[in-house]
């Protein structure tokens, strides 16, 4: 018979179950009718009986391990799913909130939820990243949280205010219901035997019950041998009754079933003053370690935090005892090699783990040939160390790069027994030392081309404005140096082909830098450096000298045509900016470039652009107007120069350009210290336009056909008409439009202060190398130009007009005026003729007054419309074919070729010449 139907004692109980068990079974029928009891009585030791409190808890610490989860992996979307469903169940369990007050581990969850949440939000590189889902998720479920943390403000308040003391109120409470739920659920179990409640024992001091189930805390030391006391004799009462049923398997589940007695509870106060004493030693530790961290630092000695102490150990590459030779090294290095690029592989431990390879070879001195290799690798392990493209270097791993390869290019120079490049094919690599020379695979030239891209990705990156970007631009001068040593190297050993790419980077740090020293020393100003060092500069050979031989080498060795072309451009623009126009036009003219340019990749072309800009700014401070003019006509009509240049992007749509498209186009950008100012380029412009459009609208003012050259200008021309209210200019192109309107009117001293002033050589004309020079020929064109303009628009109000007024008016020299009006009436723009006895221009009123000039252009216009009207009138009445047929020869076969190209214009044909036949000959009639 079962224990839990009797009526007796425990130890009566247990003597009976005892007894029951001992008695011979039969088999058959009473076998399984016991197996089947036993199977009931497995059923009941299963069931648990718990409150609604801890289902409605347990439920919400599942949500909130599920929550947490998710905020570890940064799934917003399974984070938003399950703080609503958190919510929801919050919400059921209101009655019990209500009585017990809201649990602490909730409001610890909403505190770091939201403090995690803001993280996040702060984070726009991270946002970035983030799928679609996840950020939508993410805007989302911060909205809701600050909504409902609303709720929560005191409680929240106090929890981070004394994180520390909630959690420890959290753990009392959890453990006080942890023994209230034991407690009714022994109740629950021993409602069955009525003895139970009929005899209790007095209450002892028993241990925690908790102390006996699976990792629980072994803190609780002073407890320890009371517990071993009470609990010794049902220890013994265990082990006699696991004895008396180790005949009985069918019985095993009885012994386990045993349960404390009720005095062997532990009373909550107890615990609550364990966990006081615990407090005490944890603050008393603490003491103790600042007193001893004073006496520490006196005696030199440091302090290390608690916790698993994180030694980074050095990677122990070989085994204790194993000797180091090439093939051993070899074999480790491919080991290491083969987890790059995998996923999980950690890069700066790869790099670590390469560089302690490296020290190990020289430490056994196994020569030349196996350093290289490793260096190749860790070079190239550092380039790998951003997986995007986009990405560039961190200042250290890029100082650590410029290290790698000096120190790689030091062994290449002094040894000339090795031997490198990538036809080698690893087989046949030689890396001990022995009498062959050492044959190494990798291209010394590649990672150096490589090392100039994580350059200008560099410069790209940082900000202009900053010190950084200087302090970044002073490792040019580091990167030029190691160019110099490659070339050193390649001249010696590399291949034509090499060398010109070489050459080819020497010469794109070179072609954009204007050089002051030898400009100086054009002006015969280099005696004015009184130190050795600028001596030794000025003495240095010119960049103008350093061009020329870099490329024409490039002209006569290279092979290919992006090569050759990046030579040329980069040859012209340092001509342009060199104020070398003669040379610069020319090597433009004989290249051919502009004929083709179109087919080049992007770069080429912006390099091009650039090379056209710098053309026409160095034509505009020779005063060659015009040419200026013709080089920048195209960057500047197209209206986005800024972005042809490649020194920026201008705003688009999404549908013209693509969140992949801008990337690409971003690598493109050049380094804003290759920069062109855009402002002094249109001021150029503008100021180009003015002094040839102003005097040809002059000449041309009754000209209906006239054309516009440059529609930029008339542009801005039209803005400032718009404008209701005019005040003084501010802007450089207000400046050039009260300029234009003072040429206009032949007046060039208004023209003059208007064009150059304090805050035009601020902004535009100081930034000209020689910018007086520059002013100069300003003045002289605005004084021709106005002059041209002043005797095209007054040239009918004069009979005649002195020479020598004009060189007052316009404070221009004699021959200057008299050069300038005998092109005038060479060119048949003027129709006068020169008294030289008298030094007059004698007009010759061939040309239309004002009046006539307005008829002419009156009929042009009456006659244009009269046209319009009658083809118009043709098409309305069907006879538009009629109407060329008689007014064009040949119109009657064009339109026989017409009807053979497409099927059914025969008839609409026939109807035309119909109808023109009948229009002919109503006309006639």
């Amino acid at each position: 018979m079962s224990r839990f139907f009797a009526t007796g004692s425990d130890s009566e109980s247990e003597e009976s179950s005892s007894a029951d068990e001992i008695t011979p079974k039969a088999t058959g029928t009473t076998l399984t009718k016991q197996a089947l009891l036993l199977s009931d009585e497995e059923e009941d030791t299963k069931r648990l009986v718990r409150s609604a409190k801890d289902k409605r808890f347990e439920e919400l610490t599942n949500l909130i391990k599920t929550i947490r989860n998710a905020m570890k992996i940064r799934d917003m979307s399974k984070c938003l799913e399950e703080f609503e469903q958190l919510c929801r169940a919050f919400l059921k369990s209101k009655t019990i909130v209500d009585k017990e007050g809201v649990p602490q581990f909730y409001i610890r969850l909403l505190a770091d939820l939201e403090d995690y949440l803001n993280q996040l939000w702060e984070d726009k590189e991270g946002k970035k990243k983030m799928n679609k889902n996840n950020a939508k998720a993410l805007s989302t479920l911060r909205q809701k949280i600050r909504k409902y943390n609303r709720d929560f403000e005191s409680e929240i308040a106090n929890y981070k205010e004394n994180p520390e003391e909630s959690a420890d109120d959290d753990e009392e409470k959890d453990d006080a219901d942890s023994g209230s739920g034991s407690d009714s659920s022994d109740d629950d179990g021993e409602e069955i035997t009525a003895k139970s409640f009929m005899k209790k024992k007095p209450a002892e001091p028993t241990p925690d019950a908790s102390k006996f189930l699976k990792g629980a805390p072994d803190e609780e030391s002073d407890s320890d041998d009371d517990d071993d006391e009470d609990w010794g004799s049902e220890t013994v009462d265990s082990g006699s009754e696991s004895e008396d049923n180790e005949g009985n398997s069918a019985s095993l589940a009885l012994v386990f079933l045993k349960k404390a007695p009720e005095g062997s509870r532990q009373d909550p106060d107890r615990k609550k003053e364990d966990r006081k004493k615990r407090h005490k030693k944890k603050d008393e530790a603490i003491e103790e370690e600042g007193e001893e961290e004073g006496q520490d630092e006196e005696q030199g000695w440091e302090n290390v935090k608690r916790g698993v102490p994180m030694i980074k150990e050095k990677p122990k590459m070989f085994a204790k005892g194993t000797e180091i030779n090439t093939a051993v090294v070899v074999k480790k290095l491919h080991e290491i090699l083969q987890a790059r690029g995998k996923k999980g592989t950690d890069r700066a431990a790869q790099i670590d783990l390469l560089h302690a390879l490296a020290a190990i070879s020289n430490e056994n001195n196994l020569g030349e040939g196996v350093s290289v290799k490793i260096k190749f690798n860790i070079i190239a392990s550092l380039y790998d160390y951003n997986p995007n493209l986009a990405a560039f270097m961190k200042p250290e791993m890029w100082k650590k790069c410029l290290e790698c390869i000096n120190e790689l290019l030091d062994i290449l120079i002094d040894n000339s027994n090795i031997f490198i490049g990538e036809n080698i094919a690893e087989d046949s690599e030689n890396l001990a030392i022995s009498d062959q020379p050492f044959r190494v695979r990798g291209c010394v030239l590649t990672l150096i081309e490589r090392m100039d891209e994580e350059f200008v990705k560099i410069m790209q990156n940082t900000d202009p404005h900053s010190q950084e970007y200087v302090d970044n631009l002073k490792d040019e001068g580091r990167v030029c140096a190691i160019v110099d040593r490659l070339l050193q190297y390649l001249e010696a050993k590399g291949t034509t082909e090499e060398v010109c790419r070489v050459f080819l980077r020497r010469i794109m740090h070179t072609y954009y830098k204007f050089d002051y020293k030898a400009h100086r020393r054009s002006l015969g100003l280099q005696g004015e450096s009184k130190s050795e060092q600028d001596q030794e500069e000025s003495e240095g050979e010119d960049s103008a000298v350093i061009m020329d031989r870099l490329c024409k080498f490039i002209y006569a060795k290279d092979r290919t045509d992006r090569i050759r072309t990046c030579a040329i451009l980069c040859h012209i623009y340092h001509h342009a900016l060199h104020s070398r126009w003669y040379q610069a036009r020319d090597l433009m003219l004989m290249s051919h470039l502009q004929d083709n340019i179109q087919h080049a990749d992007p770069p080429v072309q912006i390099l091009y652009n650039r090379t056209m800009v710098q053309l026409g700014i160095c034509a505009f401070r020779q005063g060659m107007i015009k040419d200026a003019h013709n080089a920048l006509l195209d960057i500047q009509s197209s209206g986005r120069a800024k972005e042809l240049l490649g020194q920026g992007l201008l705003m688009r749509n999404m549908q013209e350009r693509n969140a992949e498209q801008e990337k690409i186009e971003k690598r493109r950008q050049v380094p804003f210290h290759m920069h062109i100012n855009l402002e002094l380029l249109e001021c150029v412009y503008l100021v180009s336009a003015m002094l040839l459009e102003i005097p040809y609208m002059a000449a041309h003012e009754f000209d209906a056909r006239r054309r516009m050259i440059s529609k930029q200008f008339h542009h801005q021309l039209r803005v400032g008409e718009r404008q209701p209210l005019l005040g003084p200019p501010e802007s450089m192109r207000e400046h050039v439009v009260a300029a234009s309107k003072a040429m206009k009117m032949g007046d060039w001293r208004t023209c003059h202060s208007f064009i150059i002033n304090e805050k035009m050589n601020c902004k535009v004309w100081d930034l000209f190398p020689e910018a007086q020079r520059v002013r100069e020929m300003l003045v002289r064109k605005i004084q021709e130009e106005s002059l041209r303009t002043y005797l095209f628009t007054y040239s009918s109000v004069y009979d005649s007009i002195s020479m020598e007024t004009l060189a007052d008016m316009f404070q221009l020299e004699l021959p200057t005026v008299h050069s300038i009006i005998s092109k005038m009436i060479i060119n048949e723009e003027l129709m006068a003729s020169l008294d030289q006895p008298t030094q007059t221009v004698v007009m010759h009123r061939t040309e239309p007054t004002c009046l006539q000039n307005m008829a002419l252009q009156l009929a042009e216009k009456l006659g244009g419309l009269m046209e319009n009207n009658e083809r118009v009138f043709d098409l309305k009445q069907g006879v538009y074919g009629g109407y060329f047929n008689r007014d064009q020869k040949g119109g009657y076969q064009q339109k026989q070729g017409y009807q053979r190209d497409q099927k059914g214009g025969y008839q609409q044909k026939q109807n035309y010449q119909r109808g023109g036949y009948r229009s002919q000959n109503q006309g006639s009639y």
